[in-house]
């Protein structure tokens, strides 16, 4: 079972650890720079499926769906 505290824990999407409040972890020049894609979903922190294009990027969690540059506004 699930409580609400497991609700509100954030995954890093650029390396899959748990994002713990008052702790920031150094990111690479490339994510800072907005140039990498996230590789691990925000929700769960499972591995998503990335497909990059010359436009854009997409990624999909098998529980969580999809997100791509243009809903985050990086293309």
């Amino acid at each position: 079972m699930s409580t609400v505290g497991d609700m509100d824990e954030r995954y890093n999407p650029f390396t899959g650890t748990r994002i713990v409040p008052g702790h920031d972890e150094p990111v690479s020049r490339a994510v800072a720079l907005g140039l990498e894609p996230p590789r691990f979903c925000e929700h769960c922190g499972r591995r998503m499926v990335v497909q990059i294009d010359p436009d854009g990027w997409q990624a999909r969690c098998s529980r969580h769906g999809v997100i791509d540059s243009a809903r985050l506004e990086r293309r």
